[in-house]
């Protein structure tokens, strides 16, 4: 698949979960700063971020929803950060909103991407269940 099909497809699915454009990475291009660039190439899909003309993450995916998996994974955790800092609930783990909301964004893209996602969190919760 080519880059601006490629495109196509996280800015579609970015507008599912109303994802701010400034979160969903560049194609082709750098703007530097840490946002994640995404360029493809023979050998698969590429996840770049660079900070301050340094490289700091480059992954390569050669299937197209291991990368989605990995973009949004990214993207709705800033998304869900975000929702908890404006409904923080005292005495609770913040982890738990963050999470919970990070669950419910990746569901509406891709179930099995919330599933995938839900067994990590759960991990980082010490087991607790999480229910979406």
């Amino acid at each position: 698949m080519n880059l601006i099909a490629v495109e196509a497809i996280v800015s579609a699915l970015g507008n599912l979960i109303d994802a701010p454009a400034s979160s969903l990475p560049t194609f082709g291009r750098n703007e530097d700063f840490a946002r994640p660039e995404i360029q493809v190439h023979n050998d698969g899909y590429h996840f770049i971020v660079v900070e301050r003309g340094q490289e700091l993450e480059r992954r390569i995916f050669g299937q197209l929803e291991e990368l989605l998996f990995h973009v949004f994974q990214k993207v709705t955790f800033e998304m869900a950060c975000n929702h908890e800092v404006k409904n923080r609930i005292a005495d609770q783990d913040s982890r738990i909103l963050i999470f919970t909301k990070q669950l419910q964004l990746l569901k509406q893209i891709d179930k099995g991407f919330a599933e995938k996602q839900r067994v990590k969190c759960e991990f980082y919760l010490r087991g607790r269940k999480l229910t979406y």
